[in-house]
């Protein structure tokens, strides 16, 4: 076990909740004892589990303006602060998702500076193992065989809310904030013991993005953060941070590798909804589709109109998904497949004019509600939402208050046990990013995850 004088090692908020259960599994899976709180969690939800090391938040912030960010996230820092963590984490999504008026990742380096009072704030969104890697300065973003500079990307070129059109981490985070000066410590400065120089001009806050592309610069990168947590106690990336970190705690011997966990077994009924758009999600629809998933379409448009014509749309796929149980079948809602499904263009011209992230809260809360009634009339205890904002407001319908990890799939997308006060305790659960998971994904789930 990592020793510190903080109450834990490290805590994390998560700025979507895919990606901040994301950190759980890597040092879940590492041996540390981690738990992931949908809220800022109680004193009395803490006393339930004595012995966590690492904490983690989840939230929606990344779909958030810079507004909700001034509301929310002190209160937030104060929580992450009063747990004493040797190092905390905002974390970020793996493709940089995020935007000077959407999930602001500047705005809320800003707001942090207050609480942990950094003399550099370290920047690692790279994470080899997710194929994610940043060379002198540039992100870069595995999809199929191929690797793609992000600004290139076919999946984050086009994200509906925050397409990338700078590869640059630097320069795109730059443009978040007026008040940050960002620097850059490329492959060549890793092997220095401090990346950064002397405090310079006091009301500018400071900021270096780290390269790491392979496992060695991970386990570099790990040490930087590590050895320099006193100075730098507020850290911002993807869940790269952790595995640098892991890496560098096996390195150094403090930690012992853990064996792989096992599969969970095979679910005797499973519950999909989806609100991603993505094409790897899109692929991952098509493959359950032919092998004996039900794929249940949910009409985006309906939480366009009014109240009726959503509360009809939930109505109608419930009942179908119950129809697919009763008939042996493991119902799968989605919202569309892939970025070129007719429904897109259908939900586009719906929501014009119209207040977008309200609309996709809407979304994300209905199929939320749908799962939950589907879970609880169906007595099925094994569930998967895909797409990141999706999880973190459809989540929140089945009144869970913190998730742990139970077996892996791909790095990113593991599968959960959740804890909650009534019938959803114990739940299985897996939260996918709307870019993850190979193309059998949810019958990966459906099987109980696991390595193979």
């Amino acid at each position: 076990m990592i020793k510190t004088t903080g109450k834990v090692d490290l805590a994390w908020y998560g700025d979507d909740f895919t990606g901040a259960a994301a950190v759980m599994e890597v040092l879940a899976f590492a041996g540390l004892p981690a738990m992931l709180f949908l809220d800022i969690p109680t004193p009395t939800q803490l006393a339930r589990y004595p012995d966590l090391r690492a904490i983690g938040i989840a939230s929606t912030a990344r779909s958030k303006s810079p507004a909700w960010m001034d509301r929310e996230l002190p209160a937030v820092f104060d929580a992450l602060a009063a747990l004493s963590p040797a190092i905390a984490h905002y974390k970020i999504c793996s493709t940089l998702d995020s935007s000077p008026h959407i999930g602001s990742i500047g705005r809320a380096i800003e707001i942090a500076a207050n609480h942990f009072v950094p003399e550099v704030v370290p920047v690692l969104v790279a994470a080899p193992q997710m194929r994610r890697y940043q060379v002198y300065g540039h992100l870069f973003a595995g999809l199929g065989d191929v690797v793609y500079r992000l600004d290139r990307h076919p999946v984050m070129a086009r994200h509906p809310v925050t397409p990338m059109t700078e590869s640059d981490v630097a320069r795109h985070i730059a443009k978040q904030s007026d008040r940050l000066d960002i620097s850059l410590a490329s492959l060549e400065d890793l092997a220095s013991e401090s990346l950064v120089s002397e405090p310079g001009d006091q009301t500018r806050i400071r900021a270096v993005t780290l390269d790491c592309v392979d496992l060695i610069s991970e386990a570099q990168v790990g040490r930087f953060l590590w050895h320099n947590r006193t100075r730098n106690p507020f850290v911002v990336g993807s869940q790269g941070v952790e595995y640098a970190l892991v890496a560098h705690w096996i390195a150094t011997g403090v930690l012992t590798p853990a064996e792989a966990p096992r599969s969970a077994g095979r679910a005797k009924g499973m519950v999909t909804v989806s609100g991603s758009v993505s094409p790897t999600t899109a692929d991952q629809i098509a493959w359950s589709r032919d092998n004996g998933f039900a794929c249940i379409p949910f009409d985006a448009t309906s939480a366009c109109a009014d109240v009726a014509t959503l509360a009809a749309e939930k109505v109608r796929v419930t009942k179908m998904a119950l129809t697919a149980l009763a008939q042996g079948q493991d119902p799968l809602i989605y919202t569309a497949g892939g970025p070129d499904d007719p429904a897109v263009a259908r939900f586009k011209q719906a929501a014009s004019g119209k207040d977008i992230g309200a609309i996709n809260e809407t979304i994300g809360t209905a199929l939320g509600e749908v799962l939950a009634t589907t879970l609880k009339q169906g007595n099925i205890r094994r569930a998967v939402v895909s797409g990141g904002d999706t999880s973190g407001y459809a989540t929140r319908q089945l009144g869970i208050f913190a998730l742990s990890a139970l077996a892996p799939t791909i790095p990113g997308a593991a599968l959960f046990k959740a804890h909650a006060v009534g019938e959803m305790d114990g739940l299985e659960l897996a939260l996918k990013g709307g870019q993850m998971g190979s193309p059998d994904y949810f019958g990966w789930i459906r099987d109980g995850g696991g390595a193979r």
